[in-house]
């Protein structure tokens, strides 16, 4: 199936796997390559030289397309820049919108950029600032996220900019693919459904609670880092909404100590980027420095497998979800069903 981003970033299936934090490392992403997916990096929980181990550990394993995902706001993200470009990594994509100068120098170099947003003004800008995509997230997706569904943002997108616009939250099988291509977009970015495969290094335990969530069990809450987070609610989840300010400030100073020895960054530097994330929103002290370490919050769960100290992202979709497949299976499986709706539907490829 043969799309503009197919054609953009030289993969088989006009599918993302998006760069999840501590989940999107180098088996997952090649597994979604070696699938014909778009594989991305996740590259915000990684020192320089784990992201440069990283993408390196992805090439040795396939030889397809995949990207790297940074965040536009981190005090290294010209380093982070600068790995993508001496590795000769396709596609550098974002969390946040990047500055034109990091756009431009990624496409200097013949980066492919992709940023992710969450409203039409942000794929505007990024637009007018070069970039060859954008992947546009509705309400639905996990971790922050918009209230805007996905079936709202998406056309508004799409009617808005001349790139192409991948569709993501709320995807997670052909049926969705065909939905988003009959609203424009050039393809769908799925997290929760990779998280769920067997290709993902999550914890046995972890993916467990993941497939028994309904889609009652994922909310939405600002008790982590004071901005809109998709999660499945835990224990942890409901003790952080129920906690005062001084016990939640106590609590992230632990957690922020613990995240700093982790990643070796200055409690200046771990401050600086809880602020980046602030961008002129009331947040307390206690969200600032909850915002600079959600890593260690995630890692928790997604790594070491303590749902009881860790909270786990999640899309609306964890609620519809029941099977573990592999990578390839997964991919193949969609684009079947893709292939069999637009046959009913009378659409030509």
């Amino acid at each position: 199936m043969e799309t503009a981003l197919t054609r953009l970033v030289g993969v088989r299936h006009p599918i993302v796997q998006t760069g999840m934090g501590w989940v999107a490392g180098p088996r997952l992403v090649s597994a979604s390559a070696d699938a014909g997916a778009l594989g991305i990096l996740a590259s915000a929980t990684m020192t320089l030289d784990r992201l440069r181990d990283a993408v390196r550990e992805v090439k040795s394993r396939t030889d397809e397309p995949f990207g790297v995902n940074l965040r536009a706001d981190a005090g290294d993200a010209g380093e982070r820049v600068r790995i993508i470009i001496d590795e000769g990594v396709r596609v550098a994509s974002f969390a946040l919108a990047p500055s034109p100068e990091l756009i431009a120098g990624l496409k200097e170099a013949g980066v492919v950029v992709i940023p992710s947003v969450g409203a039409r003004r942000h794929a505007e800008k990024v637009a007018a600032w070069g970039a060859d995509a954008v992947i546009v997230q509705g309400g639905e997706g996990g971790g922050h996220t918009g209230e805007v569904a996905t079936t709202v943002l998406l056309p508004q997108v799409v009617d808005a900019v001349g790139i192409p616009v991948v569709a993501a939250g709320g995807f997670h099988d052909g049926r969705g693919l065909v939905a988003a291509l009959a609203y424009g977009a050039a393809g769908v970015a799925m997290g929760t459904r990779f998280l769920l495969t067997s290709d993902s290094t999550v914890p046995d335990a972890v993916k467990a609670r993941y497939l028994a969530a309904t889609v009652r069990d994922v909310t939405v809450t600002r008790a982590v880092d004071g901005l809109p987070h998709r999660m499945l609610r835990t224990e942890l989840v409901d003790a952080l909404e129920r906690a005062g300010r001084t016990r939640a400030l106590l609590q992230a100073v632990r957690r922020a100590a613990g995240f700093r020895k982790l990643s070796g960054l200055t409690w200046r530097r771990l401050v600086r980027d809880g602020l980046a994330v602030k961008h002129g929103k009331d947040l307390t002290w206690s969200q600032v420095l909850l915002a600079a370490n959600t890593p260690m919050l995630l890692k928790s769960a997604m790594v070491d497998g303590r749902t009881d100290l860790g909270v786990m992202a999640s899309g609306q979709v964890a609620g519809v979800i029941d099977d573990l497949p592999s990578c390839a299976e997964l991919v193949e499986r969609i684009m079947k069903e893709a292939e069999e709706v637009r046959e009913r539907l009378g659409v030509s490829p």
